[in-house]
Order: structure tokens, then C-alpha cells, then sequence
């Protein structure tokens, strides 16, 4: 199928389940690469009795099949209407979409086989229903992108990459794109780099336990700004002990969610913060650390000696860059690196955009055949054609 043109919009919605992002981008076939213009960003927020069922529902110890269709339903039903009312803000002519992608709300998400009812195997699921979405906009969906890739033996992610070399990827200058949502990934392009030589992976927590210890320590959905964090100490023998987890000693591909860094393990993050102190802001500023340490460790293990001579620029992007303190515990630990750290919106692309538009690229990828994954950064043996596509 030859390649062609397209509006799409991209929906995306991430592990700390805050929301849902919308990016409507214009998708133009290129020389070695297709050309993708952000036209329209919107942010929603989950109404609270739906956040909270994605909240119960993620790797949940129990719950019920009903339940699960149902939320499976109701997502798709709020994907729907975040992207017709984000159509609803610009002009009808200049955003009449051809194509929708939709990641979907990771529920359970497990990289590396176990063993289950007599054999060993990943798995990965992702809710909301893409049918709803088709017949709400009238428009083709494509949705559940991360079967295709364990399929073909890799973790499922991280599938930012083919966006990040798309628009970040320069002959003269390395790159490194780290996004911090719930999970921290990054993606490293070395100068001149073509998409084989792109390194990928998750370096661990991002706001997931920051977020997680504001809401049972302060009752505050976020700690906003880091200003709790800011007026704590960092406990670094707690630190210390937490860069010894099993997942950091880990070689990438790698890739993480709440089955590593969830509930279950917020709670023992707190109950070793409380052996060393009782302060809150302590605890909430180990945590931000941790995130911070794990970024760093991981760029200067697995990608430091492979991004060549000159400078790199490293572009953060994601709910992680509205944190004050976090951001400058990693001015602290990069820039001794030879890091000089931007924002994704200097380079073109608002942080909270970024995410969506990558679904929007893999959605138009799929339609037209043309795989999505990058089998360096997610392990996968071959490239593949990713998610499946939901006709209006």
C-alpha cells in the first residue's frame, strides 16, 4: 500500500491514571521518514469514580469479570469523548481526522514469561473499547499495540521510540528523550544514528511512587511542584539500599509498570523511609531521588559510552517536568555527564503531547503496513506491524 497523507489523532492515557492526552497530527510521507505536524493538544481528566476503578483494577489481586467489562467499556466511552471534544475546540475543516490511535489503559502488563495453567508466557492487556471510539467519531481505530511486538519475542515497550527518532533523530548531535509519566523511559539516539543503533528502555519509577506517598502521606493527588519534596531530606542510606532492586540491576531491553513500582511497593518504599524517619517530606524526597538516581545510574551504565563525543541533548518531557525539585535533582546528575538538559517543547512538541502523537505515528505506521516496533529497544526479533485495526 503506497503511503499517504493523514490526520491523526492520537489518545493516550498513562500508569498514574490522571487522565487522558489527545494529539491530532498531520502525518505527510517523507524521504526516509514520515514528517509529523502537531495540529491540536488537549488534556481531560478522569472523572474520580473512573479513576478509581482503573486505580482498583490495576494489578489487582481479585476482581470480577463483570467488573472488568464494564471498566473495559467505560474507557472506550471516555477515549470517545475526549477526542470529539477535542475536535470541538478547533476548527472542523482543519482537524477532519482519517485515523484514530489509542493505546489504551495498561491493567497488567508482564514483560518476561511465568508460568500460567501448564505453560510459560508475557502477557500485556490494555482496556477500552476500540468499537465504541470507531462508531462514536465515525472513524477507523487502531488499539492494542503491544501484542504484536511479545508476540514476536520482545517486552511490549517501550513504542515512543519510532516518534522519538522521527523528530528528535540529528546528523550532528546526539539526543536523548526521557519521558516521565508514572514509569520513566528514555530513548537514546547517538548522532547520525539510523533507527537499528537507538537504544530504549525503562529506567524505572517516575511519578508512580512520588504520587503514590503524596496521596497516603499529604492526601494530595501530586506533590505539586516538588514543594514537599523540596522542604525534605533525602534518607540515602534508603536510597542506597532501593538502587540495589532486582529491576536496576537488570540489563535494558527492560520495561516496568505497577507490577514493579505499584502499591505493594510504595508501601515498603515507606515503611524503610519510617525506620530511618517520621518526617513526611523525608520520605517524599527519597522518593523524588530515587526517581532522579535511577534516570542517571541508568544513562551513565547502558548509554553514556555509546552517545560518542560531542554534547547531548537531553529532552524530558511528561507530568515529571512540572516538578521543580525532581528537574533539578537531574540538572544535578546529568550535567556533570556532559548532559545539557531542554524541554520537549523547544524542539516543537509539548510535553504532555508527546505520548499521544507517538500512538497517532504507530496508528498511521499500521494502516499503511509499515512496522511500528524497534527490536533494539523493546528486544523483539523481527520489526512488526503493530495493533489492530476497529472499522466505523
Amino acid at each position: 500500500m503506497k503511503a499517504k497523507a493523514m490526520t491523526v489523532a492520537g489518545i493516550m492515557s498513562g500508569t498514574s491514571a490522571d487522565g487522558i492526552d489527545v494529539a491530532v497530527v498531520r502525518i505527510v510521507p517523507g524521504r526516509t521518514r514520515p514528517e509529523l505536524t502537531l495540529l491540536a493538544h488537549e488534556g481531560f481528566k478522569f472523572h474520580a469514580a473512573l479513576r478509581r476503578a482503573v486505580l482498583a483494577a490495576m494489578n489487582a489481586e481479585s476482581t470480577s469479570t463483570a467488573e472488568l467489562a464494564r471498566l473495559n467499556w467505560r474507557l472506550g466511552v471516555a477515549y470517545a469523548e475526549a477526542v470529539q471534544a477535542a475536535l470541538k475546540r478547533y476548527s472542523p475543516q482543519r482537524l477532519k481526522l482519517d485515523l484514530i490511535g489509542c493505546h489504551g489503559q495498561t491493567l497488567f502488563h508482564q514483560a518476561r514469561a511465568a508460568a500460567y495453567a501448564g505453560r510459560k508466557f508475557a502477557c500485556t492487556w490494555q482496556a477500552g473499547e476500540a468499537a465504541l471510539i470507531a462508531a462514536g467519531l465515525g472513524v477507523p481505530v487502531v488499539s492494542n499495540f503491544r501484542p504484536a511486538d511479545m508476540a514476536a519475542g520482545g517486552q511490549g515497550a517501550p513504542l515512543v521510540p519510532l516518534l522519538d527518532y522521527v523528530l528528535f533523530a540529528d546528523a550532528k548531535r546526539g539526543r536523548v528523550l526521557q519521558n516521565i509519566g508514572g514509569i520513566a523511559n528514555l530513548t537514546a539516539i547517538p548522532a547520525g544514528a539510523v533507527a537499528s543503533q537507538i537504544i530504549a528502555f525503562d529506567t524505572g519509577p517516575g511519578n508512580m511512587v512520588i504520587d503514590a506517598l503524596a496521596q497516603r502521606l499529604f492526601g494530595k493527588q501530586f506533590d505539586r511542584n516538588g514543594a514537599l519534596a523540596a522542604m525534605g531530606t533525602v534518607l540515602e542510606p534508603v536510597l542506597a539500599a532501593e538502587l540495589r532492586n532486582a529491576y536496576f540491576q537488570l540489563k535494558p531491553p527492560r520495561t516496568a509498570g505497577r507490577e514493579q513500582f505499584g502499591r505493594a511497593y510504595a508501601e515498603e518504599f515507606l515503611s524503610r523511609c519510617n525506620k530511618q524517619s517520621k518526617r513526611p517530606e523525608d520520605a517524599l524526597a527519597t522518593a523524588t531521588a530515587l526517581t532522579a538516581e535511577a534516570i542517571a545510574v541508568s544513562y551513565r551504565r547502558y548509554v553514556l559510552a555509546k552517545m560518542g563525543r560531542g554534547g547531548v541533548d537531553y529532552v524530558v518531557s511528561g507530568g515529571g517536568t512540572r516538578n521543580a525539585t525532581l528537574m533539578a535533582m537531574l540538572v544535578q546528575r546529568l550535567e556533570p555527564l556532559g548532559c545539557a538538559l531542554a524541554s520537549s517543547e523547544e524542539f516543537g512538541m509539548p510535553a504532555e503531547a508527546k505520548e499521544a502523537a507517538a500512538f497517532a505515528l504507530l496508528a498511521w505506521q499500521t494502516w499503511h503496513r509499515l512496522a511500528g516496533n524497534v527490536p533494539a529497544a523493546t528486544g523483539a526479533k523481527r520489526p512488526m506491524v503493530l495493533g489492530q485495526v476497529t472499522y466505523s
